[in-house]
């Protein structure tokens, strides 16, 4: 058992910002063949996909409806 390299890969991992280590979980633990929650989210987003929302008219307000 190489003991230096699990010892010198843990303080790499502990060295990792929170953004790093959320990719190395998914790349380590996720099947990376599909794309992920995230990955979907960011290309909506910076493909503004939904942006013809933004010019539909506000159908529902508050008082619509019967309260739960």
């Amino acid at each position: 058992m190489n003991t230096k390299l699990v010892e010198s890969l843990v303080q790499v991992i502990l060295s990792l910002s929170e953004e790093e280590r959320f990719l190395l979980e998914e790349k380590v633990f996720f099947d990376s063949s599909y794309p992920s929650t995230r990955d979907l989210m960011q290309l909506a987003q910076y493909g503004k996909a939904f942006n013809f929302l933004y010019y539909e008219p506000d159908l529902y307000t508050l008082e619509d409806g019967e309260p739960i």
